[in-house]
């Protein structure tokens, strides 16, 4: 199991520490490796401001992947820029998932 979290240090209202974006159940046999990719649209990282609407603000974001919550090996920061955009209607729910894989080492 491979999950996707994001964190967003510095918004305007506290956040989560961590929430769930994605996950992928891959199968792996022995020796196999696969490459796990999310694809994020920024709608997934809103979240109600101050002012009661939707919004997605700029700044950094925190991704982190593993097999759990407490496991995720896998750290990246992104930063969001622009302007503050409301998102009071989400269009994108989901976080498409694609698995590469790569032959037996």
């Amino acid at each position: 199991m491979v999950q996707l979290y994001a964190a967003d240090p510095v918004a305007q209202v506290t956040r989560p520490v961590r929430w769930l974006l994605g996950f992928a159940k891959v199968e792996l046999d022995p020796g196999e490796q696969a490459e796990v990719r999310f694809d994020v649209h920024t709608d997934r990282l809103a979240f109600t401001g101050l002012d009661g609407r939707r919004i997605v603000e700029p700044g950094e974001i925190h991704l982190y992947a593993g097999p759990s919550s407490a496991d995720t090996p896998a750290h990246a920061v992104v930063e969001l820029t622009g302007g503050v955009r409301t998102a009071e209607v989400l269009r994108r729910h989901r976080v498409p998932v694609t698995v590469g894989r790569a032959r037996p080492v």
